[in-house]
This record gives structure tokens, sequence and C-alpha cells, in this order.
């Protein structure tokens, strides 16, 4: 079977004429260089960076029993994962190592440019044109999962220059792309700095105030520090409620119905994500009103790698309830601590050490109420809170609407990265000579 993405992936009426249409079989093969279970050689691993060395000496990365069917790889090759179309990468191989035979490892059929077919398989991912030709099959735990078979990619066709224009082109690329992931490394380390400075104004606001010329005293408390000397230090469980939501189990999920807000819900961005909630059936709304989430709830994650990760409800307009392992928060007297000031104090240094400190494993990391519970707080009076939550949430957007900027141009230059690699392999932007 004959199978072409020319339709989908390059603009015929662009194509350079010298440029040839060939299948991807005449051009490469996979690789079944075999191991010979070799323990003194790397064990290799294709991430979205790049192919990287598993450093199996500390337990860390990929532990087999044995390597005698993982692939030998050269450097210079290029490794593909066919299984994973959607996130997955392919890639040049910068050292030799060993790879899992579950990838596609590449020996070139002919002289042509390395570097200008890995830009061309890149650019497919990129524009997720090869999930169009994969195909369904059950892994051992029968999950479905997607693949390109060999067969589907060995009859891709692609149109390809001669040997001096792939590499001006590969030569092109390889400028351009150092030019954007600078910039964007730059942008990185912006958002960085922005990131703490959010976290030190936070912290020395809900520990010093806005008064800097108040007596302070010394709270006796490590996470705290000095306070004002009028301030309260005293314990969680005196002013702040944790809730629990309901350990809802796969047997009460539902096609569609009330959604649940589970960990996974809670954006590291400060939202509600609820684009791929779980539901329930709606009939069973009255059994949980006592777990229904608000309009300014504060809820956190309780469990995992993003325990700690807090957000304040924005406006809704549906049901939602809450999972088992998101705590929600709230005030036992609202005349003797502000909803705001509890999100700002959850979200600051004061709570996030304690919750590190006080962390349990028990296969992952948790916090339970008790432990929150004997966490060490400072109360300034309710005047005083309102003040100091009105100040940060003033302050603290500023500085998230400057990180959202710059995160809009991460995003711009990736696209523009994409756009790029994909037009210049398939030749709606020729490169000449003076352009390199």
């Amino acid at each position: 079977m004959s199978i072409s993405i020319s339709k989908n992936f390059y603009d015929i009426s662009v194509i350079p004429k010298n440029w040839k249409e060939k299948k991807l079989k005449y051009i490469l093969s996979i690789s079944e260089n075999k191991s010979s279970n070799s323990y003194n050689e790397n064990i290799l691993s294709l991430t979205r960076k790049g192919i990287i060395v598993n450093d199996i000496s500390s337990n860390k990365g990929q532990m087999a029993e044995s390597y005698e069917k993982y692939i030998k790889v050269k450097k210079g090759q290029i490794c593909m994962n066919p299984m994973d179309l959607l996130s997955g990468w392919v890639d040049i191989c910068a050292v030799e190592g060993l790879i899992s035979p579950a990838y596609y490892t590449f020996e070139l059929n002919e002289e042509v440019e390395n570097k200008f077919i890995n830009y061309f398989l890149q650019s497919n991912y990129l524009r997720k044109t090869f999930f169009t030709l994969c195909k369904g099959v059950a892994s051992h735990d029968n999950f479905g999962r997607w693949v390109l078979t060999p067969e589907e990619l060995k009859n891709i066709s692609i149109f390809i220059p001669n040997i001096d224009e792939q590499k001006n082109i590969s030569r092109h690329l390889d400028k351009k792309i150092d030019q954007i992931n600078s910039l964007i490394e730059n942008i990185q380390k912006k958002i960085k700095l922005l990131e703490e400075k959010k976290t030190s104004v936070i912290n020395e606001v809900v520990t010093k105030g806005l008064n800097s010329s108040v007596k302070m005293r010394d709270s006796g408390v490590k996470w705290i520090g000095n306070m004002p000397s009028h301030w309260k230090e005293s314990q969680f469980k005196f002013y702040i409620k944790l809730r629990h939501g309901y350990q809802f189990r796969d047997r009460d999920f539902t096609k569609e119905g009330i959604k649940i807000v589970k960990i996974t819900q809670l954006d590291k961005e400060g939202f509600l994500n609820l684009s791929n909630c779980s539901t329930i059936y709606d009939k069973r709304l009255n059994d949980f009103k006592n777990i229904l989430i608000k309009e300014n709830d504060i809820l956190m994650c309780l469990t995992g790698g993003t325990i700690g990760k807090i957000i304040k409800v924005g406006k809704i307009d549906e049901p939602l309830l809450q999972n088992y392992r998101v705590g929600h928060f709230s005030p036992i007297d609202k005349e003797n601590i502000n909803n705001d000031y509890i999100f700002y104090l959850m979200s600051s240094e004061v709570i996030n050490e304690q919750i590190f400190y006080n962390i349990r494993e028990t296969g992952q990391p948790n916090i339970g109420m008790e432990d929150m519970n004997r966490m060490k707080i400072c109360i300034p009076p309710i005047s005083e809170q309102e003040k100091i939550a009105s100040y940060l949430y003033k302050h603290t957007q500023l500085i998230d609407k400057t990180i959202s900027k710059e995160k809009k141009r991460i995003q711009l230059l990736n696209e523009y990265y994409q756009s790029l690699v994909s037009s210049v392999v398939c030749g709606k932007i020729r490169v000449l000579e003076e352009m390199i």
C-alpha cells in the first residue's frame, strides 16, 4: 500500500522543481543491531529535550534486568518514538549507547543529510501529521495506545533536494533554532525571577505587615521569625478549617454528569482546569452538597508531586464536587480571619516550608489534617488582614500579568519555530547560501 502525507504536509504548488519525491523506505531502514547485553554501555532515553543518558548507577532512570534486546545506537543516528505521536519525539543521538527496541533507530540507505531527515520527522511531530496515520493497539494493561507501524512509516512520501541544499537547510535551521532557544531560555529566566519576586512579596507582607516602621518582636517560630509586636502567633486549627473531599471510586464515575475536582484540576497557573474531569450522575448531587465547591473557595493539593499547589476558585456556573485529596480551606470565624488573607498565608513560605517539614511518605508524599492543624501561623488584626489582602492582590496581579505576557512570548516563539521548520523542510522557504 502506498501512503502519502503530501496533502497534509506539503503545498504541492510551491515544491521546488528540483526536489524529488521519494518514499522513506528508500531513504532509511529500521536498525536491528541488537545489544550483546553489555552493562558498560550508555543506556539512553528519548525525550522532548533530546536523547539523554540514564543514570542507572544510582537507580535513577531506566534499569532493566537485561539489555539483550536493546538496540545499539551510534553517534549521529536518528531515534524515533512511534508509540506516542502527540507528545513523543524524534532526534539525533549525540553519544553511543543502547536504547529500547520499542523505539525506531534508523540506518540511512543513501547519501542524505541526517539533520535534514531529522527535521522532516520532527516537523511531522510538531504538526501532528503522523498521528493521522497511526493505528490503535492494546497494551498489556488494556489501555489503548496509538502507534505508527513500520509499514506506514516506510511508505510516507518526502520531497528531498540535492545533498548540498539539504546541508544548507540543516545549517540554517540549526542557527535559527539556537537563536530561538536562546530567547526562550532568557524569557524563562525572567519568569523565574518574577515568580521568586511574587513569593518574596507574599512572604514578606504576611509575616512583617505593610508598615516598615512598626515595632517588631521574635515570634518564637522559625518559619515566621520576627513579626509586628501586636500580631498573634497561633496554631492553624484555631483559625482555619480544613475540609477533605469525598473519596470517589472508579465505579462512581459516569460518561457525563457532575464534575469532580481532583488534584489534576488544580492548575499550576492558579485556576481550575475542568477540561478532563471525571463525572458522576446528576441525581447524586443531594448526597454531596457538603462538598460543593463555590466561587472564592481556597483549594490545595494534599498529595503527590504537586503537594502544596494552591488556587482560589474563580467564577463557576455549574456544580462541582471536591475529591478526597483536594483540601478546602475556610475561616472558622470570619470575625477573626479574612478568607483572602488565608489564601495569601497559604501561598506563603510560612505554610509551604511547614508542609514539607511535616510530609509523610507513604508511597507518595501526603499531608494530613493533624499536620495542618499543628502548623504555626501569624495573625494580624482583621482590619490589617483586609489591607494586606488588598495590597497583595494588586501587586501579585501586576506580576502575574507580566508573567502571562512573557509566557505568551514563549508560545509565539514556539509557534514560529514550528512554522519555520515546516516551511523550510517542505520548500515553502528556500534557503540560499547567503542566509546561512
